[in-house]
């Protein structure tokens, strides 16, 4: 089953290249045909994490006003989740999803010269070996080196730059904090996944990376800019004023005696 899979990516990619003649080239349009077939859960993300930053200073207030009721509180939150229709493991689902991808690639670029009878797998000149890695790189000197830093740093840090764009945004609490120092111990991981890995992986998981931190940014102010119209709309209304002019009464007659 796992061979199948791997023959499938090797598919995909000898298509593409059979096209324009390029390992890296046919890498990129997997990556992006990839993240179009991710676009729709992407964006209900996005829109899910956009509608919990509104209701932060609500989530605030229920942690101080049931600090000592972990249980209800837990309810209060549970309730605001399900109004924003948020679910905190869905963020990490398009990292899952991309997860055999990454395996496969790797696997099937070790085994690039037993496939393809040993032909070049550059990226242009940008990258002069898809199969290679940082490490190996690395020991052949720093001009050889540069671009698999590149592809390096790109891989480490676009892979949770969303999530660190998304905290910024969000008012200092502790769960801030945390996120943001989890953020920071997993690029090191990344870096150290990395730098063993083949420059094609690192070229399809950075690509993905930056096409989802594009995606979040263009939906986030499009959202904001949305927002902030109809909050325009509402003030530019102002209430119908309506002039009522009261009859006069007219004097009952007086009855004559």
């Amino acid at each position: 089953m796992w061979d199948a899979f791997k023959d499938f990516i090797f598919w995909c990619i000898s298509s593409v290249y059979s096209v324009f003649g390029d390992w890296g080239m046919a890498i990129l349009i997997i990556t992006i045909i990839f993240r179009c077939l991710l676009f729709p859960l992407m964006q209900k993300q996005i829109r899910s994490n956009y509608q919990m930053q509104k209701v932060q200073p609500l989530m605030q207030e229920i942690q101080k006003k049931y600090a000592d009721d972990p249980q209800r509180q837990q309810e209060e939150m549970q309730k605001i989740y399900a109004e924003a229709k948020f679910n905190p493991l869905a963020g990490c689902l398009p990292i899952f999803l991309q997860m055999p991808i990454f395996v496969a690639l790797f696997q099937v670029l070790q085994e690039m010269p037993t496939r393809t009878a040993g032909s070049g797998y550059q990226f242009y000149n940008l990258i002069p070996d898809l199969t290679q890695t940082p490490s190996s790189s690395f020991g052949q000197g720093i001009v050889s080196f540069i671009p698999y830093a590149i592809l390096l740093i790109i891989f480490a840090g676009a892979t949770f730059l969303p999530m660190v764009l998304q905290q910024i945004s969000t008012p200092d609490n502790p769960q801030k904090k945390q996120t943001l120092i989890m953020s920071g111990f997993m690029t090191l991981f990344m870096l150290w996944i990395g730098w063993g890995s083949p420059g094609g992986v690192l070229l399809f998981w950075g690509a993905s990376s930056i096409f989802g931190v594009a995606q979040q940014q263009i939906t986030m102010r499009t959202l904001k800019k949305k927002d902030q119209e109809e909050e325009a709309d509402i003030i530019d209304i102002k209430p119908v004023e309506v002039d009522i002019t009261r009859k006069e009464k007219k004097k009952r007659p007086t009855k004559k005696r």
